[in-house]
């Protein structure tokens, strides 16, 4: 019964965490007054540290989870959520460590010269726009997964 209850609600509780912090949080961020460009990427970094591990722990709860009832995961769910975590992987070991060097040197430069200018319409690198399609990605079909299994267990 519990692996029933992770396989439908692990990733409808990622998706959920993803809309709130990459979708929501992070572009109210930079809009706050006196919010700079240096102390936002700075959050930034802390935020999807910290989410990038709580996915992980919840992918390992799926996968636990899917060891014990693999009958509930339709292939097609399973397919999704393996390249959900393929996706996850790649921001961990290569987008998110690439960003970071460019983030911390910004930090560094901020910290130089005083009063840093707050953000206005900062654009993306190719490596940040590759994160936000992977997280993207993962908002579409992280509720499909949920639906399949959900679906699989109903009928």
């Amino acid at each position: 019964m519990l692996a029933l209850v992770l396989l439908t609600i692990v990733p409808l509780i990622w998706f959920g965490m993803i809309v709130a912090i990459s979708f929501i949080e992070t572009p109210l961020k930079f809009r706050a007054p006196g919010m700079t460009h240096a102390l936002g990427v700075g959050i930034g970094r802390l935020v999807f540290k910290a989410l990038n591990l709580v996915e992980a722990a919840l992918a390992v709860v799926f996968l636990g989870a899917m060891t014990q009832r693999q009958d509930l995961v339709p292939v097609g769910a399973g397919v999704l959520m393996f390249l959900c975590i393929l996706a996850l992987l790649l921001q961990m070991a290569v987008l998110r460590p690439a960003m970071a060097k460019r983030t911390k040197a910004l930090a560094a430069t901020a910290l130089q010269k005083p009063g840093s200018t707050p953000v206005k319409g900062k654009t993306g690198t190719l490596t940040h726009l590759a994160y936000i399609g992977a997280e993207a990605f993962k908002v579409v079909a992280l509720p499909i997964i949920g639906i399949q299994i959900l679906l699989t267990v109903a009928a």
